[in-house]
């Protein structure tokens, strides 16, 4: 095996070991070789590093995490590059979950104990695994998502080499081109092959895109019993579970998932974050504050945690605690200082400090300031749910603001398109009860439009049916009665004669608001899905939160 000129790094805590490890891929022609005795000092190297080998040890004693932790974090967060290959060092004992983890980055893993030829046989295996891929990675990378997929099915097709990887690959990629059904196909034909726990897995991804949630739910219990072990399911069962609008069973999947893997800095946040919203305060601050403690430098880091940590210190009094979280949201505003999301995360922050400090009319100047872009594109279900808040906040001082229930109801029109969000809005103004009341209400109006126009579709009129719903969806900007709109225009097309000209209003509409991608998502809705591969461009593509 000849890596000559290539880039290394060694993740060892075991001095000795890291030592050999180093020297092995120095003899095999590496021009650099780094090296880390600590999963966060290497997660900080393979955030702001490219490296095209490396090797990592799965078991380190004396740290919080585990390679199969630092693996499944950096895929999750598409840094690692495709180019990149990681071998996981395991011993018999772990080699299943090794093996797992390994897998879902496309790469390798190597038993101990092993030789410098072995080493150098796995290294040179998943480099030709990635050579004969490079078609489908690099039609990725050019963005040309439909080609990769094509290429992808093809040689799963034709069992050409390496055809479970394509097959992998091609699903997520239908899944992300919306191409559910075609998506759930492939991945049941995966498992009907080989009856592999991601495949199992992209099955209930599959069904939960397209709607069959109990089906996904029962896909999700039966892999969950033959794969108790297996985090992403756990992740995938939250987010079912979620939807059903049944919170104490997402939280009871998201901490199976925090307990396997508990230096895992999403996975934290997730569950904090919506034992957060279920008023689990005591909760969500211990595994919110741990994430700040693993990872406040991290890529993987999201700053909505700090708000929710800004919020609970707002509620104990705790002006010095607050500040420290806004401090650290205007840190990162200064590294990344193009994104709207953080900007808006740290004046949310700040007009809590305010507010604190009784400032009364700085906080009323920021939050009319706030309050007028609700209907803008941007403005999305995380500042709808922190706007609750800081709402529910001043009305608990008594402090008035003229507009806030015709600006209350805006923001519930837009907001309540199922009951799972209905419930996560009104639980983040439950600090005033009227407020949480009135927006659980307003998912029961918006319900009642949208029958109103299916029963004109019924009684004949499907045309009537989807210009009345253009209409509310351009008055409401809600995703629900947008969609709407668009399935009846779809389900009755050759019976409306401007059919044609009718799509033309509803898809800027969509695409605006991106309403078919309306879903329950708990943290930042770029990091990569549960149970999916890394598709690096495609995740840096959305992620500039």
């Amino acid at each position: 095996m000849d890596l000559y000129g290539a880039t290394a790094l060694v993740i060892d805590g075991n001095p000795t070991s890291r030592s050999i490890l180093v020297s092995q891929l120095r003899d095999m022609g590496a021009r650099m070789v780094a090296q880390s005795p600590r999963i966060a000092d290497a997660r900080r190297q393979l955030e702001f590093r490219t490296f095209d080998v490396v090797v990592c040890e799965q078991n380190f004693p004396n740290d919080t995490g585990t390679g199969q932790a630092l693996l499944d974090d950096l895929r999750r967060a598409g840094l690692l590059p495709f180019a990149t290959v990681f071998i996981m060092v395991t011993t018999e004992a772990s080699y299943s979950k090794v093996a797992e983890a390994a897998e879902s980055a496309l790469d390798s893993y190597l038993l101990k104990p092993f030789t410098a030829n072995q080493l150098a046989q796995r290294i040179g295996q998943a480099r030709h695994r990635k050579t004969v891929l490079r078609d489908i990675f690099e039609a990725v990378e050019a963005q040309r998502y439909e080609e990769a997929a094509r290429l992808c099915l093809q040689r799963f097709e034709q069992r050409q080499d390496y055809w479970l990887y394509a097959a992998r690959v091609g699903a997520e990629l239908l899944l992300r081109l919306g191409r559910y059904d075609e998506a759930q196909r492939l991945y049941e034909a995966v498992v009907e092959a080989k009856a592999l726990p991601w495949a199992r897995l992209g099955v209930a991804r599959a069904q939960i895109e397209s709607g069959q949630l109990q089906k996904a739910n029962q896909t999700l219990h039966s892999l969950i019993d033959s794969e108790p072990d297996y985090a992403d399911a756990y992740d995938v069962m939250g987010r079912a579970q979620i939807e059903l609008g049944n919170f104490d069973a997402a939280l009871a999947a998201y901490k199976m998932a925090t307990d396997l893997t508990p230096a895992s800095i999403s996975r934290l946040q997730r569950h904090g974050m919506l034992a957060h919203y279920c008023g689990q305060r005591d909760t969500a601050e211990a595994l919110l504050a741990r994430s700040v403690r693993l990872g406040l430098d991290s890529k993987m880091f999201d700053a909505q945690t700090l708000v929710l940590l800004g919020f609970m210190r707002f509620e104990a009094g705790d002006r010095k605690g607050l500040q420290r979280y806004w401090d650290d949201a205007l840190r990162m505003v200064e590294r990344h200082p193009k994104s709207w999301r953080l900007r808006r995360l740290a004046q949310v922050l700040e007009i809590a400090l305010l507010l604190l400090d009784a400032q009364v009319a700085r906080v009323l100047e920021r939050l009319r300031a706030m309050m007028a872009t609700i209907n803008d594109e941007d403005f999305d279900f995380e500042a709808a749910c922190n706007l609750a808040t800081l709402l529910a906040y001043v009305a608990q001082r008594a402090i008035q603001i003229d507009e806030v229930e015709e600006r209350l109801t805006v923001l519930g029109r837009r907001f309540c398109t199922s009951k799972a969000l209905t419930a996560l809005l009104a639980q983040a103004a439950s600090a005033h009860p009227p407020y949480a009341e009135r927006l659980a209400a307003l998912h029961n109006e918006v319900l009642g439009i949208v029958e109103h126009a299916m029963r004109q579709s019924l009684a004949g009129n499907p045309r009537a049916a989807v210009r009345e719903l253009i209409a509310q969806g351009e008055a409401t900007c809600n995703a629900k009665i947008i969609e709407s709109a668009w399935g009846v225009l779809k389900r009755y097309e050759s019976r409306i004669e401007d059919a044609a000209a009718l799509a033309e209003l509803i898809q800027p509409l969509r695409t605006r608001y991106q309403s078919y991608t309306n879903k329950p998502v708990i943290g930042d809705k770029a990091a990569r899905q549960a149970g999916g591969v890394s598709l690096r461009v495609m995740d840096v593509a959305t992620a500039d939160t």
